[in-house]
């Protein structure tokens, strides 16, 4: 059987660009070499884009990878049949890839853009098409999409960066009678919780704009929702499935960037605790929004469920999710019965049947 060729996208421009560095190592190490030849290509933080001839992907959260003396400077070709160019001198050697796997997080990765450049290209590639990770990296878009279709999620509003120098003591006024404490304050385009804030009082409030305000102009503030975070991963595409489903408890005052992938304070328990009629629901919801959005290939779906009452509230839908060795989205198909290696088998076929 001929091997696919397979490039693997990672690092990028992105505040989530370490994290994107630790699930590439992961992805790369449970890539079958027999089933696959395999070109990883890292997007320095200066947006330099690089093929890693290396074979010890540990050398990808250290940095080492960049320095590695066989790399060369490449690039994907928006033209179409060129596929994957890296650069030797004044040579140009051009690689045929059969699919793009971009396991990039957050801005310049996750939001449309590289989605863009890959359809341009005409290569098939894991995970959605530009308008659904655009909306889906928008958590303001993704709220109307929500909105509009009935599903129950928690009440928030739009705040501009720009309104802050001018208007901040107004907008404090504003959320203060819309929302209780604690609130929660987040930048619109931002995953892996960066710049997010739990807010218990006015004086947290206004630090929170300001920190939002760092990654995104426009900010989503949100009323606290006391619940458990249940988490679902979802993948196919026309008929996508939804694997059981997990839940965090954070051992902090949320699941925030230390939590998730610093500190070992928080803890995973896949099934979720709570009664499978409420389970099923949150499946249910989580393939509607999916669907909803229009994704394609993959997603994480985070929802809350309240203590009192069981309610199911969708939280955020995140396309392109982590897939470092403590992630949430291998570990919940995993214990659905697909392993990792088989998930990116299943993975990459997903994005060969879209494209065809």
């Amino acid at each position: 059987m001929k091997k696919l060729s397979v490039c693997v996208l990672f690092g990028g421009i992105s505040p989530e660009h370490e994290v994107s560095l630790r699930s590439a190592e992961s992805v790369l190490n449970n890539m079958d070499p027999e089933k696959y030849n395999i070109f990883p290509v890292g997007i320095t933080k200066e947006g330099d884009w690089l093929l890693f001839t290396g074979r010890d992907y540990s050398m990808l959260p250290t940095g080492q990878w960049r320095t590695y003396p066989g790399n060369r400077q490449a690039a994907i070709s928006p033209v179409r049949g060129q596929g994957l160019l890296s650069f030797e001198g004044e040579n140009v050697v051009r690689e045929h890839i059969d699919v793009v796997f971009p396991v990039l997080h957050g801005e310049n990765g996750e939001d449309g853009t590289v989605q863009g450049l890959l359809q341009l290209a005409g290569l098939p590639f894991v995970g959605s098409r530009v308008a659904a990770s655009a909306v889906a990296m928008d958590k303001t878009l993704t709220k109307l999409a929500a909105d509009n279709a009935g599903i129950p999620q928690a009440k928030w509003k739009l705040v501009r960066r720009g309104e802050l120098d001018n208007r901040m003591d107004e907008i404090l006024d504003t959320l203060e009678n819309q929302f209780q404490y604690p609130m929660f304050v987040k930048p619109a385009g931002t995953g892996s919780s960066v710049g997010v804030s739990k807010a218990a009082a006015r004086e947290d409030l206004r630090r929170a704009l300001l920190e939002a305000g760092i990654y995104d102009e426009k900010i989503l503030v949100e009323e606290f929702i006391h619940g458990r975070e249940i988490e679902v991963a979802v993948m196919g595409n026309a008929s996508p499935v939804a694997s059981i489903c997990g839940e965090i408890d954070s051992g902090a005052e949320f699941y925030d960037y230390n939590a998730k992938y610093i500190t070992d304070t928080s803890t995973a328990y896949i099934p979720a605790r709570i009664e499978e009629d409420v389970a099923e629901q949150v499946r249910d919801m989580a393939v509607r929004i999916y669907q909803v959005i229009g994704c394609r290939g993959l997603s994480r779906v985070d929802f809350f469920v309240t203590y009192e009452g069981s309610q199911v509230v969708f939280n955020e839908i995140n396309t392109l999710p982590g897939f470092t060795s403590i992630s949430m989205y291998p570990k919940l198909f995993a214990a659905s019965g697909i392993p990792y290696s088989q998930l990116i088998d299943e993975l990459l076929r997903l994005a060969r049947e879209e494209r065809s």
